[in-house]
């Protein structure tokens, strides 16, 4: 017979020793005898949550409905269930719940930032700014909610507060390096305004820690190549990189295992007609990352009938799904296998529908996903009708921009980026998969050029609406008029007039890049101006 109380006592005291596998266990006895209790289910839904494990969040989700719907008027519950949903990219029911617990009126700092950052990856970025926004009054000595309040605030145009909330983050806690390199992101450093001094002194006294290694390095070569002090700036990005690679290894051959494998689930094109669904909203925007597909996003949602959703990653979390894999797909050996039983009808309508309410208030939208030219092949058989816009760059500027850039670290997609010869081995990779799908899907993706679309807007603009059947408007030629979120740390450079000066930004770097020329042009693809 279990004693109720003790073992509820225990439940706590474990719940508030973060003993995660504890709390499943004691949670999972009491459940037995009180299976209504909603603190119950609260803590054992964290508690699965917290242990990061894809197989632990079906059981997560479960216990924090059940907590839920036992005490609908807790806002904590329901930040943690929106929180659930959100891990499972599941985001258009994410933000409905972050929305019901918001109405709930939260008044508890923890509460408030979960609820922003489910508000952030569901691409809801006011309602991200206002969450953080309550979560500052009620802590202001708090420095992660200033952090996460300047992200949202610059996603949202005002880089002001943005400077001001990061500033006030650094002030109460100088280790958040993230706040650093936000900061040099915010603009364009000059003499007269940096952060330099700062970050070396900060650098120097924290070198035995690899984060501040890795996100300094970063910020400060960012702001030495806005003061054209490129030597120093690549000093200071290989060091960043090189933390960054020890950090996380990288395996080149698993990358070339996925192209290889992904080719070969398309060996021809499609003999029979696509059986997908036959919506024409979506325009997928892909490409090697640092190419300049923002901008791009930028020009074609400054058209009125087409809306911007951002980065979306509903794809090929639905193509995981209906491919029933335990493990990522694309590391499948044999891709076709694996995929040949989807019903590509029910998967396309299953991604517009994940989409709602963000899209459907204009007759088309973008999902700019660049990583999306993995998953081409898959999309057209979805999405018959739905345009695919490639855009291609220099590929010194785009091994150079990828280099220069710390990706998620949280995500597999960049693991590649820690090392200028894995990010050149992988662009001739990616250029041989889209040459693959010229092949197999001839007229279904659109290639332009970063280059052309800077310098000759006008023509670049026309093609792109063509292409996706839109009507002119001359919107798109005034894309820093576009007051759309953008969820960007460098926000203000999409938000800027159209500029020609990152076209050849490689060749501050020649010095430095003679062995990545070498490699690509070995493979035909290096020597654009």
């Amino acid at each position: 017979m279990i004693d109720s109380t003790r073992a509820y006592t225990k439940l706590v005291a474990a719940f508030n020793q973060n003993d995660w596998p504890r709390v499943q266990q004691r949670a999972a006895q009491l459940l037995t005898v009180a299976p209504d209790d909603a603190r119950v289910h609260f803590m054992a839904g964290v508690a699965c949550l917290q242990t990061l494990r894809v197989q632990q969040m079906p059981q997560a989700l479960e216990h924090l409905l059940q907590a839920t719907r036992l005490e609908p008027r807790r806002a904590d519950y329901a930040a943690q269930y929106a929180k659930a949903l959100a891990l499972m990219r599941r985001f258009r029911e994410a933000r409905q719940a972050a929305d019901r617990a918001m109405t709930l009126s939260p008044g508890d700092v923890p509460t408030l930032d979960t609820l922003g950052m489910v508000y952030r990856q569901a691409n809801a970025l006011m309602q991200s700014a206002n969450a953080f926004r309550r979560a500052v009054a009620l802590a202001p000595e708090a420095a992660i909610s200033h952090l996460n309040l300047a992200y949202a605030l610059n996603s949202l145009g005002n880089a002001e507060g943005a400077e001001q909330e990061l500033e006030a983050c650094v002030r109460l806690e100088p280790r958040h390096w993230y706040a650093h390199l936000l900061l040099a992101q915010l603009q364009r450093q000059t003499a007269e305004h940096n952060h330099v001094a700062r970050m070396r002194e900060l650098l120097h006294s924290h070198a035995g820690d690899p984060g501040a290694q890795l996100v300094l390095n970063i910020a400060l070569g960012k702001e030495c190549d806005d003061l054209a002090d490129y030597p120093a700036a690549f000093e200071h990005y290989a060091r960043g990189k090189a933390a960054g690679r020890r950090m996380r290894p990288y395996d080149a051959a698993r990358d070339a295992a996925m192209f290889d494998a992904l080719i070969r689930a398309f060996p021809g094109a499609d003999a029979e007609p696509a059986a997908g669904d036959p919506t024409r909203e979506p325009i997928f925007i892909i490409g090697m990352p640092r190419t300049g597909t923002t901008l791009l996003d930028r020009i074609l949602s400054s058209h009125p009938d087409v809306r911007s959703t951002g980065e979306l990653q509903n794809f090929p979390t639905l193509l995981q799904r209906a491919s029933g894999c335990p493990t990522a797909v694309l590391g499948e050996a044999d891709i076709a296998a694996r995929t040949r039983h989807i019903d590509w009808r029910q998967l396309g309508a299953a991604y517009l529908a994940s989409t709602r309410p963000v899209t459907g208030e204009t007759p088309r939208f973008i999902d700019k996903m660049p990583h999306n030219f993995l998953y081409a092949g898959f999309i057209a058989r979805a999405l018959p009708n739905a345009k695919i816009v490639c855009l291609r760059r220099n590929p010194l500027d785009t091994c150079i921009g990828n280099f220069r850039h710390l990706f998620d670290l949280e995500s597999g997609f960049y693991d590649y980026a820690f090392n200028l010869d894995d990010i050149g081995r992988y662009t001739i990779q990616f250029d041989r998969l889209m040459a693959h799908w010229r092949k197999v899907l001839p007229g279904r993706i659109l290639e332009l050029s970063y280059e052309s679309l800077v310098e000759n807007t006008e023509a670049a603009a026309r093609e792109l609406l063509a292409f996706c059947e839109l009507p002119w408007n001359d919107a798109c030629l005034r894309s820093e008029g576009n007051t759309a979120p953008v969820n960007t740390p460098n926000a203000w450079q999409v938000r800027a007039p159209i500029y020609r000066r990152a076209v050849g930004h490689w060749r501050h770097y020649e010095p430095q890049l003679r062995e990545l020329r070498s490699l690509l042009a070995g493979a035909g693809i290096g020597e654009a101006d």
